[in-house]
């Protein structure tokens, strides 16, 4: 990546509005509490958590030391302090702003990950164990590591655990994640020449179809439709809305129509444009007419095929081709 693509990255304004849209505030309730909240991301590619900061005054960028399920954590402030209703759960809480202290703590964490990286690593391979390391985490306090590594199924890795202990002298948690989010936490550089999404802004995985790929008319090539993690774009997800919405009103390809030059069955569309492409009877080239200028042989004025909507909503593909969900 070069540097003037990191500049444009880093110097990218966060949308405050946008992150609070995942977060909706409750409605009026008798159990909901009125307090301030601020939205904190724990790592570099995670996603965004609302925290009660208590009266707390804290602005974009800020580092705190928050409360987690597994312990005291470092995160950074995303979303500024601002007074919201919440519903009855407990929101986790801001202990503080981060300190100087606080930061020397990180360092030594960091130094910390790295040699217990390597170990790892090391001992996996010893082990032959099949299993890939990709991250290693140290809670704020230094007390657990949790150690992420992707592996295709389950792994029996209690003597790795055991190792690990007696040699670092910590709780060990071992965390087996699946592909996208490997990719997400080691980032990297998508085909499109830009920093992963994942890893820049997308917060959650969209479940994401072969079927969209077929509706935005692309070349069904993995290695066309498919991430670094080896799983179909997530930006397929981006536009598959207005691509439904448009080939709504286009008869499908092969329905037989009627065109000003006579019958004729469609070869093709382009859905944005609005433009079928089709072979008139008893020739061999092909057309390309506006949706307006067709019908249906069996209906008197063109319109939107129903059964084409039907099949879309009910999943099936009317080219013959299987639908093959990505989680």
């Amino acid at each position: 990546m070069s540097n003037d693509q990191l500049t444009f990255l880093k110097s990218t304004k966060i949308d405050e509005d946008a992150l609070l849209d995942d977060f909706p505030e409750s409605d009026l309730s008798e159990t909901d509490t009125l307090m301030d909240v601020v939205g904190v991301k724990l790592h570099s590619a995670g996603p965004v958590i609302l925290f009660d900061c208590q009266d707390m005054y804290l602005d974009q960028g800020d580092e705190v030391v928050v409360e987690t399920g597994w312990g005291l954590a470092l995160g950074q402030v995303l979303v500024p302090a601002r007074r919201r209703m919440v519903g009855e759960e407990q929101l986790p809480r801001v202990i503080r702003k981060a300190t100087s202290n606080d930061r020397r703590q990180q360092n030594r964490n960091q130094d910390r990950q790295d040699a217990a990286f390597r170990l790892c690593k090391d001992r996996i391979e010893r082990l032959g164990l099949p299993m890939k390391l990709i991250k290693v985490e140290y809670l704020h306090g230094g007390n657990k590591a949790i150690f992420y590594f992707s592996a295709d199924g389950r792994i029996d890795f209690r003597e790795l655990v055991r190792d690990l202990a007696r040699r670092l002298h910590t709780r060990i948690e071992m965390r087996q994640i699946g592909v996208r989010d490997a990719s997400r936490m080691l980032g990297g550089v998508g085909t499109c020449g830009c920093q992963l999404c994942c890893n820049l802004y997308l917060r959650q995985f969209q479940p994401v179809s072969i079927r969209m790929a077929k509706d935005q008319n692309l070349v069904l090539n993995p290695q066309k439709v498919s991430g670094i993690c080896g799983r179909l774009l997530c930006c397929l997800t981006y536009e598959d809305q207005a691509y439904r919405e448009a080939a709504k009103g286009l008869p499908r390809v092969g329905r037989r129509v009627k065109t000003p030059d006579g019958l004729g069955r469609i070869r093709d569309r382009d859905v944005l444009q609005g433009i079928v492409r089709v072979q008139l009877e008893n020739e061999a080239t092909t057309k390309d007419y506006q949706a307006n200028e067709i019908a249906l042989e069996h209906q008197r004025d063109s319109g939107p095929d129903v059964n084409e909507e039907n099949n879309i909503e009910n999943g099936d593909d009317p080219n013959g081709l299987n639908t093959l969900a990505d989680p």
